[in-house]
């Protein structure tokens, strides 16, 4: 498994450059770039391949081709061994070797490409959306951040707030989803709730239809909240936030 494969450049891009740096070395030679889409690839069905390329830690990988291209009924390949360079500024928690996936980790932290300027937008505070499954670390980085100085935004706990008694969303929900679904105080019981959603999509909807407008709003007025505070950076962390 690559690391950070959401930052690994497109393979049409990839293969650009790699023809780019081919021809570069060798313009002379013909050069048949081509995606893999398994472990192998073309390299246990094509007749015409004779040499394979591999480093010490990918060897068995060569071995493994042999193995399935007899299979096959088609001649092994002669395997020829590199050795991998050594990247003499690699951190602690990166390979040895010049690696892709050590780059990948460098560019964390870093802005791929400037903000874009929208006139409609304010300059400040700058609103930094904070979103990923259960477990990614949202809220472990939204913490680190608001310890850096950010306003942070709890989508989950607007998300609570927004049902309670007097809450923007409290009316609508029990008039779309009866009495049945309230506790004896009055307060919503979100689990009776969850239960009439889970599992129908019209009526799940149908919930998300009333409720994510008004947590956007709230969300909207902690941002408002956040810039009279004079905050530069506000992060919105959100597990639904594209939706």
């Amino acid at each position: 498994d690559k690391v950070l494969p959401e930052l690994i450049e497109p393979y049409e891009l990839r293969a650009a450059k790699l023809r780019e740096f081919l021809e570069d070395v060798k313009p002379s030679l013909c050069y048949d770039i081509v995606p893999l889409a398994d472990p192998f690839g073309p390299s246990v069905t094509d007749p015409d391949l004779q040499c394979l390329v591999v480093s010490e830690e990918t060897r068995r990988g060569g071995e493994a081709v042999n193995r399935k291209r007899l299979e096959n009924g088609l001649p092994q390949l002669s395997l020829y061994e590199i050795q991998l360079m050594k990247d003499p500024d690699h951190s602690q928690n990166e390979e040895e070797k010049i690696s892709s996936s050590s780059l990948r980790q460098r560019l964390l932290g870093t802005l791929l490409q400037p903000p874009r300027r929208d006139p409609a937008l304010p300059l400040r505070p700058y609103v930094i959306g904070l979103t990923g499954g259960t477990g990614s670390g949202k809220t472990s980085i939204a913490k680190l951040l608001g310890q850096l100085g950010a306003f942070v935004i709890d989508a989950d706990k607007l998300g609570h707030a927004v049902y309670v008694p007097g809450g923007p969303a409290y009316e609508p929900v029990v008039a779309a989803f009866g009495a049945e679904i309230l506790n004896k105080d009055g307060t919503i019981n979100r689990k009776v709730l969850g239960a009439k959603v889970f599992g129908n999509q019209e009526q799940l909807k149908r919930l998300t239809d009333i409720v994510w407008p008004k947590i956007a709003q709230m969300v909207k007025e902690r941002v408002k909240e956040a810039d009279a505070q004079g905050k530069a950076v506000c992060v919105l962390d959100a597990a639904v936030l594209l939706e």
